[in-house]
């Protein structure tokens, strides 16, 4: 994957795989770390142009590094008993 580029950054893996196959699950989520860890690297972002979807919540922190937390303690000020869009983003 090194040297891949991806066109303006909306790239979309779509994984054909059987959810009641451990290994199976086991490498998606493995090649999604993967990608998302090559993107990151490379100054990109886990997420697309939807937004944040709940897969890629878990990176926010990593990409966003200290802002993350800024940005957490502005959507408690706006949403202090968090009902708009609740467990996305922040986990």
């Amino acid at each position: 994957m090194d040297g891949a580029i991806v066109g303006d950054g909306n790239y979309h893996v779509i994984l054909m795989i059987d959810m009641a196959n451990e290994n199976e699950i086991r490498q998606a989520r493995s090649l999604n770390e993967h990608i998302v860890s090559f993107a990151l690297s490379k100054g990109g972002t886990c997420t697309g142009e939807h937004g944040v979807g709940i897969g890629k919540a878990k990176y926010q922190r990593e990409e966003h590094g200290p802002a993350y937390s800024t940005m957490k303690k502005i959507k408690d000020l706006f949403d202090p008993n968090h009902i708009l869009n609740p467990g996305k983003i922040f986990i």
